[in-house]
């Protein structure tokens, strides 16, 4: 019986893939698919909820052969993310008019994300503070306990490090390694040694121009391939966010939801407030923030639902480049840090609301200049290098609290809502690595305005 239901909801999920089938050939744009697959999924999964409840068998299996469409998209993205980020930072440079602009756009891009994340952690030690959320409020139980024990066993690989040995792990010592992403920091790796190698190619370009214009067709070649493989998995969006809605909202646990409900309140309202400082920071520089929502929601959109930076790589540059008119070097750089650095809400919000939880069952006033503080630059500095995939948000948790000498077990009562906050973090995430392309293009007088400005350009889809 427990098959045929399994069965039945397999075919469900066909006939939702049929509509957005048919919005396609009816050539509706990627926005409206994005949303319909955003709206379905959500539709989908509250029908399984409603019909079974999120831990049970049924529930399972479903889930399990839908991520054969959500998952498989995201794995999709990622196989295509390092070639990505190689050809693209290779190109950027190559296509610098002076070989002294690469250091004063980086300096921008990783200025712009680093100093965000600082900020965006002082805004979770607002929200935590003014919502009074302290770790001895919430009840263990066997999940969370079995968390905080995995928590402390992941502890040991990032423990025993310096800062000076956290900073050393971002260069690359074997290319090949750091292209399979086993490290958490083979992305910044990879594009560290894509800059290495458009540097060198500069060189080779002044002493041996003939040989540089070969090297340059093939990277030409390559990132036309490239491109070319972004735009035909792209158009899966829509499908991959059904299933990965569905899923989310078919496994989530309300009555966790509940019982941790002021801790996702106190998140959110972060995660939305650091938004608007977004928002704040675009009218600053004097570009319309309205403009930029429309454009950049499909992007963000499924951000939220895939909950993987890195895996939004490949959107994150093309709505910079085709909607928002941003410089494309500027736009493949943007993207690439954004991924593994100065993420407002993982490395961000994550820990400082974290810390300011914990500190007052070790005895520590969490207010005092002297705790504050040395957070604030801990998470800025500790930002470098935090992996755009799931479990990024750990990974900066478990640096910051144990430079905070903080219990990191304590982290593991938040399991149960973990997903749903993670969802805002990730397009918070990515809507950064998007401002920090606009910003440094602006002020590089780069920047397409015109491009920006044009409206007809909210709808259009960002694949070719």
């Amino acid at each position: 019986m427990d098959n045929l239901l399994v069965l039945v909801n397999v075919i469900i999920l066909l006939l939702f893939i049929g509509i957005l089938v048919y919005m396609q050939r009816k050539y509706f744009s990627f926005s409206k698919r994005v949303f319909a697959g955003l709206g379905l999924g959500i539709l989908l999964g509250a029908i399984l909820q409603i019909a079974y409840s999120a831990d049970s068998d049924i529930v399972a299996n479903t889930t399990d052969w839908y991520n054969i469409v959500g998952r498989g998209y995201i794995r999709l993205l990622m196989v295509i993310v390092i070639p990505l980020i190689m050809v693209s930072i290779i190109q950027s440079i190559i296509n610098l008019e002076k070989s002294s602009e690469l250091g004063k756009m980086s300096a921008w891009i990783i200025g712009i994300l680093i100093t965000t994340t600082m900020i965006a952690a002082a805004v979770g030690i607002a929200s935590a503070s003014i919502f009074n959320l302290d770790a001895d409020q919430i009840e263990m139980g066997e999940a969370e306990q079995q968390r905080g024990l995995d928590l402390e066993e992941r502890l040991g690989t990032v423990e025993g490090l310096t800062t000076p040995q956290k900073i050393l792990e971002f260069i690359p010592s074997n290319i090949f390694l750091d292209m399979t992403g086993e490290r958490a920091t083979s992305v910044i790796a990879v594009v560290i040694f894509s800059i290495l190698v458009g540097i060198a190619l500069l060189g080779v370009r002044r002493k041996q121009p003939e040989q540089a214009e070969k090297f340059v067709e093939i990277v030409n070649a390559f990132y036309a391939v490239i491109m070319r493989l972004v735009t035909l998995i792209l158009r899966l969006a829509p499908y991959g966010i059904l299933a990965l809605m569905a899923n989310t909202v078919a496994q989530t646990n309300i009555a966790g939801i509940i019982e941790l409900g002021k801790f996702v309140g106190a998140s959110y309202v972060a995660l939305i407030v650091m938004f608007g400082i977004h928002l704040l920071l675009l009218a600053l520089f004097g570009l319309n923030p309205l403009v930029y929502v429309r454009k950049a929601l499909p992007v963000l959109s499924f951000a939220f639902t895939s909950r993987s930076s890195a895996g939004t790589i490949p959107l994150t540059i093309e709505v910079q480049r085709k909607n928002l008119g941003v410089n494309s070097g500027i736009a493949n750089m943007a993207a690439s840090f954004g991924a593994t650095m100065g993420q407002n809400g993982c490395a961000g919000i994550y820990p400082a609301m974290l810390a300011v939880m914990i500190a007052p069952s070790q005895g520590i006033d969490p207010l005092s200049p002297g705790f504050l503080i040395p957070l604030i630059l801990i998470i800025g500095v500790s930002s470098f290098g935090v992996a755009g995939v799931g479990g990024g948000a750990t990974f900066a948790a478990l640096i910051v609290l144990s430079s905070m000498n903080l219990p990191v077990a304590l982290a593991g009562l938040l399991i149960t809502v973990e997903p749903l906050i993670d969802m805002g973090r990730t397009a918070l995430n990515v809507n950064d690595s998007i401002l920090s392309g606009i910003l440094t293009s602006k002020k590089m007088k780069n920047l397409n305005v015109e491009q920006y400005n044009d409206k007809s350009l909210v709808n259009t889809d960002v694949n070719i």
